[in-house]
């Protein structure tokens, strides 16, 4: 199920991958799982939904709920993908765009409860806009016993230098960078960012307080320590001295790095992240941190592909299959549950001249899960190069 079909979407982009092979460290990957249903909740402009219905014969439902049961009245599929991004949704009083996510993910609760068949769901990016809506999926899901996989596809990118977060070490400050516009691209640099730390000693402890800051009050953070520059200026480093091939729209900002906001994350057992954008470009995700008892930060650039995000999806495909297959996510779902309350929380400060908002509800522990095997490489950037066109055809991959 998906909000919109289209030319680089997140539905073209992961249903190539499922519904084809998928490239993968080099490799032609067959996912292992058959689309057998699709529902559609607007059809802009250049729609391919009903196209790839009639051409793939995969039955095209005016409802989620017959989608779910193959036009039958009990659950009749052994998994869903609920792709809720991308569409004309309006934005409420906080500019969070209202994605029906969470009425998406009841539909799917009443079928599941009418036919006393929990199935795994993958949910695409953060769960809700709203923290309640969000956690009431999540506690939804548990009740059920629903195996539960959601967010970003920015962690599973090759990471130039690659490094690995060494185990049980004490994280000070970590920084997370990206290039685009509030709200939709916070989502993905605070993934990265929880992404890394959450194997920090003691494991993810929960966050206490989260505040959105723009422009000079940003830069003024900034100056004043509240966020480091020197991290900052490592993790851009590491984008720099990466050698990546990228689209030509995509440019290195000049030095010093500025950030035009920033979002300051404090946990509950002291450590401080931000998450922050610097220039721009859809393509930029880099990372660094302060380890206790190592002078030089810990930095790395994920880097998405030659065709920048759309190389994302293959990654985050596989892990979605085996998803599918195991009912074993390959990393928590709390992580994009947090994720979800920070960007909320970030929102309402925004809304409220940057206050800073205690997050009492946010102070929930998880452990992480080593997630490597799920990452990519590299080696398929042998196979995709910049000079090769991105597809704009659905043409789901055959190796």
């Amino acid at each position: 199920m998906f909000t919109e079909f289209r030319v680089r979407s997140h539905a073209f982009h992961i249903l190539t991958s499922l519904m084809g092979k998928y490239l993968f460290r080099g490799q032609w990957i067959d996912p292992g799982v058959d689309v057998v249903s699709f529902y559609a909740d607007q059809f802009p402009n250049g729609d391919m939904a009903r196209e790839a219905s009639a051409q793939f014969k995969v039955p095209l439902y005016k409802t989620i709920d017959e989608a779910l049961c193959l036009g039958g009245t009990t659950m009749a599929v052994d998994a869903v993908c609920l792709i809720g991004e991308h569409g004309r949704y309006p934005r409420n009083e906080l500019g969070q765009t209202m994605y029906p996510r969470k009425q998406f993910f009841d539909q799917i609760v009443a079928v599941v409860e009418r036919s006393g068949k929990p199935v795994p769901v993958f949910n695409d990016k953060h769960l809700s806009y709203r923290w309640d809506w969000a956690k009431a999926m999540y506690d939804d899901a548990r009740r059920l016993n629903m195996p539960f996989m959601a967010g970003s596809s920015v962690p599973l990118a090759e990471r130039r230098p690659p490094i690995e977060f060494p185990k049980d070490a004490a994280v000070e400050e970590a920084v997370s960078i990206h290039g685009g516009g509030i709200e939709s691209y916070d989502f993905h640099a605070l993934e990265v960012m929880q992404s890394l730390i959450e194997a920090r000693r003691g494991g993810e402890t929960g966050v206490k307080q989260v505040q959105l800051l723009t422009g000079d009050a940003c830069r003024a953070a900034m100056n004043e320590g509240r966020f480091s520059s020197e991290l900052v200026t490592a993790a851009m480093n590491a984008e720099r001295n990466a050698g990546m091939r990228r689209r030509p729209t995509m440019r290195f900002p000049a030095e010093p790095f500025v950030p035009r906001h920033a979002v300051l994350v404090t946990y509950k057992d002291g450590t401080r992240g931000t998450a922050l954008t610097v220039g721009s470009g859809g393509d930029r995700w880099n990372f660094a941190c302060k380890l206790r008892g190592r002078e030089e930060p810990l930095a790395t650039a994920f880097y998405s592909g030659p065709w920048g995000n759309w190389n994302l999806f293959n990654a985050l495909s596989g892990a979605i299959a085996h998803f599918f297959k195991t009912r074993k996510a390959p990393y928590p779902v709390e992580r994009t549950l947090l994720a979800s309350g920070i960007l909320d929380a970030a929102m309402h400060s925004n809304a409220d001249g940057g206050k800073a908002i205690d997050t009492p509800e946010l102070e929930f522990a998880y452990a992480p899960q080593d997630f490597s095997e799920f990452c990519e490489n590299g080696e398929s950037w042998k196979v995709i190069t910049p000079e090769m066109p991105e597809p704009t055809k659905f043409e789901p991959g055959t190796g």
